[in-house]
């Protein structure tokens, strides 16, 4: 696989037609734009798009891709971009991090507000646990990340950006599946599979504190620290987890997300930076903070 293949893939997918990609994206032959769509598929293994009458859909094996496509597409023409960086002159650095997963809403955005200055410094993308990134943040070993704020760190600022509803997951054959929503009493009834409190303790209390607050007392019987270890658990376990609303988009057909019924508990993004950073670029960012936002958000 080859990133010609995720690029002719994104642009069939956005464009809901192989003719108008063809010719208005990609400018190669309509027959040739298929052939590599077939070709991507036979990788992978898995259909990704269903021709239609009035158009095409994507399979939910391609929604599931299309959002990795995406987030590959942008890290590679940052890699680019540094990598044709390192030819010129020294230039000034500057580290973002993400909480993993956040790339795919976040990294465009990012560079949006960045503009035309993306030719005078370094960008260096990291991606880790909340915890790791506020370490780094206070050790100056990075400019700006989104994380989950903690007001204990005193040498960091933290500018709140959206609050993200929990949602439940579970096997696509769960009983529970049938649901439009679920109630957190059900939760009580499964096997649980948490988040590790080191991992990200920010999650981790938000969820406890939900369940205790709803007079449940669960035991989970695994204690995940990253999405594909939750997901292995739900599924060997036929148990459920509760999970912030960006991991949505990074599930596979396997599992299903389903909506807590009545008010969702939520958790903050935030954006956090060390106080004692200067850099210009640093203020430019916070300043577009605002235009950051996904249109989703």
């Amino acid at each position: 696989m080859e990133l010609r293949h995720l690029r002719y893939f994104v642009a069939v997918a956005e464009e809901g037609s192989f003719t108008q990609a063809a010719e208005k994206r990609l400018h190669t032959a309509q027959p040739s734009l298929s052939r590599q769509i077939r070709d991507l598929e036979a990788t992978l293994k898995v259909p990704l798009i269903v021709r239609e009458a009035r158009g095409l859909s994507l399979t939910p094996a391609g929604q599931v891709f299309l959002d990795h496509a995406r987030m590959i597409l942008a890290q590679a023409d940052a890699a680019i971009e540094a990598a044709r960086r390192a030819h010129k002159p020294a230039k000034t650095r500057f580290t973002v991090g993400f909480l993993t997963g956040h790339e795919i809403g976040w990294l465009p955005k990012v560079l949006e507000a960045i503009g035309s200055r993306i030719e005078t410094i370094e960008l260096i993308i990291h991606s880790a646990s909340s915890p790791e990134l506020l370490q780094a943040l206070v050790d100056e070993q990075m400019d700006i990340a989104f994380v989950r704020p903690d007001e204990t760190m005193r040498d960091l600022q933290f500018m709140p950006l959206i609050e993200e509803e929990l949602f439940v997951l579970l096997p696509a054959d769960h009983r529970l599946a049938r649901r439009q929503s679920v109630r957190v009493a059900d939760i009580g009834k499964e096997p649980f599979i948490s988040i590790s409190a080191s991992y990200s303790p920010a999650l981790r209390r938000v969820i406890d504190d939900y369940l205790n607050v709803a007079g449940l007392e669960v035991t989970p019987v695994h204690a995940a620290e990253t999405l594909p270890m939750v997901i292995s658990f739900v599924l060997s376990s036929q148990g459920v987890a509760l999970l912030p609303a960006y991991m949505r988009r990074l599930l596979p057909a396997s599992v299903l997300a389903r909506p807590l019924a009545g008010q969702p508990p939520t958790i903050p993004l935030a954006l956090a930076y060390n106080r004692r950073n200067t850099l210009p670029l640093l203020q430019r960012l916070l300043s577009s903070a605002a235009g950051l936002l996904p249109v989703s958000a």
